[in-house]
Formats: structure tokens, sequence, C-alpha cells
């Protein structure tokens, strides 16, 4: 199983940017699926998640701005960012709970997400 994220970029503060998250593979079933972000020198933290049935959760400091959702058909998972703020910059990485051979919990590789003021 492979994530693949995608739709980082350079922003001015206030824009927007949608990141998006492909998974494939010999996958049977996906669960909950996330987005975590990476500041430079700052550890991992959760940004939002997602279960199967469509149930959402939010870090404090992006309720309101970011807005996750997923297409199960297409085994993709999204994050639309509005009101985007240089404290936003980082690196965004996608996180699954993947039933496919064995059950195992995958990360992508990161998209680069920077917000200039």
């Amino acid at each position: 199983v492979q994530l693949q994220a995608s739709g980082g970029g350079l922003v001015q503060a206030g824009g927007s940017l949608r990141l998006s998250c492909v998974a494939s593979g010999r996958i049977l079933r996906i669960n909950d699926m996330g987005w975590y972000r990476q500041a430079t020198g700052k550890q991992r933290e959760l940004v939002a998640t997602i279960t199967s049935g469509g149930a959402t959760n939010y870090a404090d400091s992006v309720k309101g701005r970011f807005a996750i959702s997923r297409d199960n058909a297409k085994s993709t998972l999204y994050l639309q960012m509005n009101g985007l703020k240089p404290e936003d910059t980082a690196a965004y990485y996608c996180n699954a709970d993947v039933w496919g051979v064995v059950r195992g919990t995958y990360w992508g590789q990161g998209t680069q997400v920077t917000v200039s003021s």
C-alpha cells in the first residue's frame, strides 16, 4: 500500500490550497484517514481526521478554516485549506489505517505548504 500526497505550494496569507492523497496497492478497506503537519524544528501534529463513515475531527488551530473529506470510491483523501496563515507553514503528511494483505498504518511522503505574510 502506498499513499501519494500532492497539492502543496507557496501561497500568500489569506489564500487557499487543496491537498490530495491517493492510496494505491492491494487495498481491501480504508478505515480512518488523516492529515498531520510538521513545521521545521517542531513535532508532527494532528491537523484533521476522518472516519470511513465521514465523521471528522480538527485541531483547534484549523477549525473553521480547513475541511477534510474523502472519496472512498477513489481511495482519495482531501484537505481544503482556506484563510491560510504563516503559522500553517509546514510539511503536510497524509495517514491511513488500511486493511490490505495485512492491516497497517501508512504515511504519505509529505507535501510542503508555505504561507507568506
